[in-house]
C-alpha cells in the first residue's frame, strides 16, 4: 500500500506540460489582436484626447493618454468568465439601482485570458448601503475602507465611488482636469482610476453595457507587455511604498517589463518597503511566492535590489555562487521554485508553509552538501509520515539519475541501513535549525555581513504561527517509527484545496514532490533513453 502511494519515486510525477513563456506568447498575441482591432470603427465605441494634467503625464512618459470606451466582447471578455459570488454581489447590487464595475487588477486578467486572482467591485452606493444589501458584510480599513461582502465560502471585495471621492475632493463642475468631453459619470470613473497604482490595473469593466473604460492608456501598456505607474513612479511609490512589492509581483506573474522609470525607482526607492508592517510584507510574498510565479519573483526581487531586504539569506546564497542580477542561469534555490511553480496556478495557491519549508531546506543543505540518496530518503519519511524503514528501502532501488550540476548534493555514497537513517534525522534536524534562524532578527542582519557593500537587514516578517506550522512538517522524521496519528497521503493527485488550507499531509505530500523532482530531474531520465 506504502509503495504505491509512493509511484512518484519510480515514475515521472509532473504531467507535461506548455512551459509558461509559451502560454503567455500564446495569450499575449491574441490580447493584442484584440487591442489592435479597437482601431477599427465597429469596434472602437469612443475614443477622445484627455487632459489629465502634467501630474499624470509625467507618469506616461509626459504624454496624456487617450481615453477610451470599448466594445468588451472585442477584448475577449464576457460574463462567464466572472466567478459566481462575484456576479452575485454585482447583480444584488444592480438590482437596487446602484452603477456597478468591475475594476483593476482583474479586467487586466480577462483581457489577457487568464484567471484573475479575484475580483474587484466598485459601486456608486455608499459602503452601508453595500452592508444593508448583503446579510454577510464588513467594512474594513481605516484609510481605504472598503466591504467584505460573504457568497458562501467566498469573499467579494466591494468599494464605493464616494470614499474614493472623499480622499481626492474637489467638484465636478469646478474641476478643469479630467477627461475632455466627459459627464458627471466619465468623471467619477477617471478620478478613481487616478488613484489607482499602474495603468494595466486603471481599466473599469461595465458587464451590463458591456464596456471597459480606459482613462490612463492601460490597453496600450498591456499591448507593450509593460508595467508604468499612472502618476510619477517616484511620487507614487513614496505614497505607497507597497506599490513596489506589487509591481514586480504583477512583472513576474504576466511576464511584463518595468517602463524605464519605474524600474528606476524601483531600484533606488526599494529602501522604501522597510516602512511596511510584518503582516504587510508576510502578505506580498505569499502573493509572489504561492502563486505559480516564485521563481520569476525571486528573480526580480534579485535584480533590483529587494531580494537582501526581504530574503537577506536567499541574497547571500545568489552572492556567493556569483549569481548576477540579470543572470539567466538558473540555481538550486530557482529550481525548487520552479518546480513549485509548475503545480500553482492564481486559483490554485499553496499555504505559506509550503514556501518557507522550501527555503529553509535548501538552506540547509546549501551549508551542508547531502548525499542524493539521503535527500531521497528524507522526501520518502516526510510524504509518509516517519517511515524511515520504508523510506530508506525504496530510496535504496532509485536508479534515476541525479542532476550533478548542484552544488548542494555531495558524491553518492553507499551507506549502510543505519548510517542513512541516522544522515536522515541528521538533515531534518538542520532544516528544523534553520527555521529557528531564518525567523531570529540578529541571525538575519549577519546574513549578508560578508559583503559590506550590500544594504544589511534584519527583517523578519514570518510570523510565530507559520513557523510552528512548518517546524510541525519535518517533526515525523525520527529514528523510530511512523508520526502518530499519521495517515500518508494515497495517490499523487494534489488537493488544492487542502494544500491551501496548510493541510499537513497535503503540503508534506507537495514539498517531496517538488525536492524529489529537483534533486532527480525527469529532463536527465528522458535524454539517458534517448
Amino acid at each position: 500500500m506504502a509503495i504505491s502511494g509512493l509511484s512518484f519515486v519510480c515514475r515521472p510525477i509532473l504531467v507535461p506540460r506548455i512551459p509558461r513563456a509559451s502560454c503567455f506568447r500564446k495569450v499575449r498575441f491574441s490580447s493584442i489582436v484584440a487591442i489592435q482591432a479597437l482601431d477599427e470603427p465597429e469596434f472602437l465605441v469612443e475614443s477622445k484626447s484627455s487632459s489629465l494634467g502634467a501630474k499624470v503625464g509625467e507618469g506616461n512618459g509626459g504624454k496624456p493618454p487617450e481615453w477610451k470606451r470599448l466594445n468588451s466582447k472585442e477584448l475577449g471578455i464576457s460574463t462567464s468568465m466572472i466567478a459566481k459570488p462575484t456576479r452575485k454581489v454585482l447583480n444584488a447590487l444592480r438590482r437596487k439601482g446602484y452603477e456597478v464595475y468591475l475594476v483593476g487588477g482583474c479586467v487586466r486578467d480577462l483581457i489577457l485570458n487568464r484567471t484573475p486572482k479575484d475580483f474587484d467591485v466598485i459601486t456608486s452606493a455608499e459602503l452601508k448601503e453595500v452592508m444593508r444589501t448583503f446579510s454577510w458584510c464588513e467594512i474594513i480599513g481605516r484609510r481605504f475602507p472598503i466591504c467584505h461582502v460573504h457568497i458562501g465560502d467566498d469573499i467579494v471585495e466591494v468599494s464605493s465611488f464616494s470614499t474614493i471621492g472623499k480622499r481626492f475632493g474637489g467638484d465636478f463642475r469646478q474641476c478643469d482636469e479630467g477627461p475632455i468631453d466627459c459627464d458627471r459619470k466619465d468623471y467619477v470613473r477617471w478620478r478613481n482610476c487616478l488613484q489607482r497604482d499602474f495603468t494595466i490595473n486603471g481599466l473599469l469593466f461595465d458587464p451590463y453595457a458591456k464596456l471597459v473604460y480606459d482613462y490612463m492608456g492601460g490597453l496600450e501598456d498591456i499591448r507593450k507587455a509593460k508595467v508604468h505607474t499612472i502618476i510619477p513612479a517616484s511620487t507614487s511609490f513614496q505614497d505607497d511604498c507597497a506599490r513596489i512589492l506589487r509591481g514586480v509581483r504583477i512583472a513576474a506573474r504576466l511576464g511584463f517589463r518595468f517602463s524605464r522609470e519605474t524600474a528606476h525607482c524601483v531600484k533606488n526607492l526599494s529602501h522604501l518597503i522597510s516602512r511596511l508592517d510584518k503582516s504587510r510584507l508576510m502578505m506580498e510574498m505569499n502573493y509572489m511566492l504561492a502563486y505559480g510565479s516564485a521563481e520569476a519573483s525571486l528573480r526580480l526581487l534579485w535584480k533590483f535590489g529587494l531580494l537582501e531586504i526581504l530574503l537577506p539569506i536567499q541574497a547571500a546564497y545568489f552572492v556567493r555562487h556569483g549569481f548576477k542580477r540579470r543572470d539567466k542561469r538558473s540555481n538550486m534555490l530557482l529550481c525548487l521554485f520552479s518546480n513549485l511553480d509548475r503545480l500553482l496556478a492564481p486559483d490554485r495557491p499553496c499555504h505559506g508553509s509550503l514556501w518557507f519549508g522550501i527555503l529553509a531546506f535548501h538552506k540547509a543543505v546549501s551549508d551542508q552538501p547531502q548525499n542524493p540518496m539521503v535527500v531521497a530518503a528524507f522526501c520518502l519519511a516526510l510524504h509518509n509520515g516517519g517511515d524511515m524503514s520504508e523510506a530508506v528501502d525504496i530510496a535504496r532501488r532509485i536508479t534515476r539519475p541525479y542532476d550533478v550540476s548542484l552544488p548542494e548534493l555531495s558524491e553518492p555514497q553507499d551507506l549502510d541501513t543505519k548510517s542513512l537513517v541516522a544522515e536522515v534525522v541528521d538533515l531534518a534536524a538542520s532544516v528544523k535549525l534553520v527555521l529557528s534562524k531564518m525567523t531570529d532578527e540578529y541571525y538575519v542582519s549577519q546574513a549578508m555581513s560578508d559583503y559590506p557593500k550590500a544594504p544589511q537587514s534584519d527583517m523578519v516578517f514570518i510570523p510565530l504561527a507559520l513557523y510552528l506550522k512548518v517546524l510541525r512538517m519535518f517533526e515525523c522524521i525520527q529514528k523510530h517509527g511512523r508520526e502518530r496519528g499519521c495517515v500518508p497521503k494515497l495517490g499523487k493527485k494534489i488537493n488544492y484545496e487542502l494544500l491551501a488550507m496548510g493541510n499537513l499531509e497535503e503540503v508534506r505530500h507537495v514539498f517531496a514532490r517538488i525536492v524529489f523532482d529537483t534533486i532527480y530531474p525527469l529532463t536527465l531520465t528522458q535524454s539517458r533513453t534517448m
